[in-house]
């Protein structure tokens, strides 16, 4: 069975391992693209722009590493 095209805000905090409020916040900042649907206005996201995201993050991450380069500290 393939994977749905759209996930719940609890599906996306499963994959990423945050809780469901941290996921709602990065989607009402803008952070991570949703689309609202629904007369109750259900936030979802899509599979490939979770992934997108995903790989923008460690990508972020990896220039944060090679400016901020581990140093060894000072012996007490």
């Amino acid at each position: 069975m393939p994977e749905p095209r759209f996930l719940l805000l609890s599906d996306v905090a499963a994959e990423l391992n945050v809780s469901d409020s941290q996921v709602y916040h990065m989607v009402r900042s803008g952070e991570l693209p949703a689309i609202k649907i629904g007369g109750r206005g259900q936030w979802r996201v899509e599979r490939a722009t979770l992934e997108r995201y995903i790989e923008e993050k460690y990508a972020e991450t990896a220039v944060w590493v090679r400016d901020n380069p581990l140093t060894e500290r000072e012996p007490e």
